[in-house]
């Protein structure tokens, strides 16, 4: 079950490759679609969304790396797990704190948060069964 799950988070996450090619106007109209208005112009709006769009990819494709050696890299990918938890306690914070639409606050945050927190529980050791 693991490997499955870092190959799914893997590929939706390296699907964020097409946002560093995607023309503002593709970008724009989903942000209106979520009901946030205009896509602001400024250049750093743009590099934003496209460097961690990018980031996101990088993120997948070392998920995809890790889900063919899960008994190798277990160590790595249990911090892996606890860091995405984590992460995704931030994003929790920050989706409230900068007014995100109420169905994003209440699924990005606590999603990751538990997709990190199944990593770590099928990343722990095996019990003794003797």
């Amino acid at each position: 079950m693991l490997i499955w799950l870092l190959r799914i988070i893997g590929t939706t996450s390296a699907l964020a490759i097409l946002a560093v090619v995607m023309p503002y106007e593709w970008m724009n109209a989903i942000h209106v679609w979520l009901g946030m208005g205009t896509l602001p112009t400024e250049p750093i709006v743009g590099y934003l969304a496209r460097t961690l769009s990018a980031f996101y990819a990088v993120y997948g494709a070392l998920l995809w790396y890790l889900s063919f050696y899960t008994i190798t890299h277990r160590p790595v990918i249990q911090f892996f797990g606890f860091v995405t938890a984590g992460f995704g306690g931030v994003l929790v914070g920050v989706d409230w704190v900068e007014g995100m639409p109420e169905f994003w606050k209440w699924i990005e945050g606590p999603f990751t948060i538990l997709l990190g927190l199944l990593i770590v529980l099928l990343t722990r050791e095996p019990e003794d069964t003797e």
